[in-house]
């Protein structure tokens, strides 16, 4: 089975009040984007798409170049979009022609573990599109826009998904090429797949894969890696 990544490490992290794009702050001595991509090393993923803004894609290639533990893994690089649809978008037509799976992950997440992205990779090929996630811990509530509660739904039904995600190449790309042609935007790459009317199957995440979205994200994961919780 042919796999490919497309990492999506393009945004630039405004939440963070940093200047440094959020993938290449530092993570226990090293970028951010290394921690990431090493997972993929020993997962079933042959090649990677790292897509990033235009103007860091030479670091990127750096980076990569300075790192021998990636070095059993084929990258191409691609600029990014005006927003992460339009970047995974860009990534797909950089895919192998014949990658039959196709894995999508945010480049800050830092600690998704190999096991997860094969398990993503062995549902996705079967049944055509998978996404991960963990339950929800809090109570939510649907609010309107003027701040008044209209709904608490049953935690039993609500998750908080994460990346990766994994598909079907066949199924990723008529999802992208239908959002194309109606001007559809959606938050995750599930939701075009979605949109077609194709299931989409939930595996349990992991509870340490977190997004470094904010700067307190960035504190506990150095705390997640001094305690030796991750490596």
């Amino acid at each position: 089975m042919r796999v490919n990544a497309v990492i999506v490490a393009a945004g630039e992290g405004k939440r963070m009040g940093e200047k440094i794009p959020k993938p290449f702050l530092t993570l226990g001595g090293r970028p951010l984007i290394l921690h990431t991509l090493s997972r993929f090393v020993a997962s079933q993923v042959g090649k990677v798409v790292l897509v990033a803004a235009r103007s860091e894609i030479s670091r990127c290639q750096e980076l990569i170049r300075s790192d021998p533990n990636l070095g059993s893994l084929e990258f191409v690089f691609q600029s990014g979009g005006p927003t992460r649809q339009d970047s995974v978008s860009q990534g797909l037509g950089r895919l192998d022609t014949d990658c039959e799976v196709v894995v999508i992950h945010d480049g800050v997440r830092p600690f998704v573990s190999p096991r997860l992205i094969d398990r993503c990779v062995e549902e996705a090929f079967q049944k055509g599109a998978v996404v991960v996630g963990v339950p929800v811990r809090d109570t939510i509530k649907v609010v309107s826009a003027d701040r008044q509660v209209r709904e608490t739904p049953s935690r039993d039904s609500l998750w908080e998904i994460q990346t990766p995600q994994a598909f079907r190449t066949e199924i990723l790309r008529e999802a992208f090429r239908h959002a194309a042609g109606d001007d559809a935007e959606a938050t995750d790459d599930a939701m075009l797949v979605e949109r077609l009317g194709k299931s989409v199957a939930l595996l349990e995440g992991e509870r340490t894969n977190i997004k470094i979205t904010a700067p307190e994200d960035l504190l506990f994961a150095e705390a997640l890696l001094r305690a030796g919780l991750v490596s």
